[in-house]
């Protein structure tokens, strides 16, 4: 490479030679020289804006961070309420299935009872219901409309429940009265051999008074109270022989005697038509029968009046 050199103020020129290598070598140096020094100046002026820019807006990110922060506050408090009122009404509504379940099993206890028909209430099953489909989106209800429903349906199911209890209480009242009516033959089988009042004295020929009436049948056949009550006696009374007593309430008792063997103690609750005895001819007795007397108050009644109540 030459490189020529003209001077002014003499009007020469001079040559002066440069191989190759050392002219890229000096023009790759001068090219780095440049572009480094403009990367510097660059870099400097950047970061010099960057620190103005930083130092005017760092208030106003202080700002929305805060604000950020209490938004973020915000949703936390509303989740946490919408928590605490879908657990509060998920809890209401688990008490109301537990009283729909006791009300389910007292409308099936009428319906075994025969109270309602089976066909007409069928509590395995729910309600049916139906109706035309609006063509309406239909919308989805809000929390406190919920609420309110649930407040009116606890409601009603609080009254249904009232309802039900007074009906289950009328209708055991009615169950108990029913058992402890005093109705009906003290046996499965036989038939009346002695009625009561004055008669012929079997032992004696005599005209004497008779408490009660005699039900003759099978040597060992059931005796069965005619209705529910409490024993008071069983036990062997002389002229009775093996005599169970029982008490029904409201000062009636009811004596069943000459049986072969007593079923009952003292002190048990027996039902209507439980078996008390079985029949035999202990005591004052001709053969195998009962004798059977009612006493209200601690007065004889005729027992054929008690007998007939079943028929009517």
């Amino acid at each position: 490479m030459n490189i020529i050199l003209v001077s002014k103020g003499y009007g020469k020129s001079r040559m002066l030679s440069i191989n190759v290598p050392i002219a890229l070598g000096l023009s790759l140096l001068l090219a780095t020289f440049i572009l480094g020094s403009a990367w510097l100046g660059y870099s400097f002026a950047g970061q010099q804006r960057l620190s103005e820019h930083e130092g005017l807006s760092s208030p106003v990110v202080g700002q929305w961070q805060l604000r950020l922060q209490t938004q973020r506050d915000d949703l936390e408090s509303v989740r946490q309420r919408t928590l605490q009122q879908v657990d509060a009404l998920t809890l209401r509504l688990g008490e109301m299935q537990g009283r729909l379940l006791r009300l389910d099993a007292l409308g099936q206890r009428f319906v075994e009872s025969g109270l309602v028909g089976s066909e007409e209430f069928n509590f395995d099953q729910p309600a049916a219901v139906g109706g035309p489909e609006d063509s309406l989106d239909g919308e989805s209800f809000s929390a406190p409309e919920l609420s309110m429903m649930i407040g009116r349906l606890d409601a009603r199911i609080a009254d249904r429940e009232q309802q039900l209890r007074l009906l289950d209480s009328l209708m055991s009242r009615k169950r108990i009265e029913d058992e402890r009516f005093v109705a009906g033959r003290p046996i499965t089988w036989g038939w009346l051999s002695s009625r009561y009042g004055y008669r012929s004295d079997p032992f004696t020929g005599r005209r004497t008074w008779h408490d009660g009436v005699d039900l003759a049948g099978k040597d060992g056949s059931d005796i069965i109270a005619v209705a529910a009550g409490v024993v008071t006696y069983s036990d062997d009374r002389h002229g009775y022989g093996n005599l169970v007593e029982i008490d029904h309430g409201d000062g009636l008792v009811t004596r069943y005697a000459h049986a072969k063997e007593l079923k009952v103690d003292v002190g048990d609750v027996v039902q209507k038509g439980q078996v008390v005895a079985l029949m035999g001819s202990t005591g004052r007795s001709t053969g195998p029968h009962v004798h059977f007397e009612v006493l209200r108050n601690g007065k004889s009644q005729n027992p054929e009046d008690y007998i007939q109540r079943a028929s009517r």
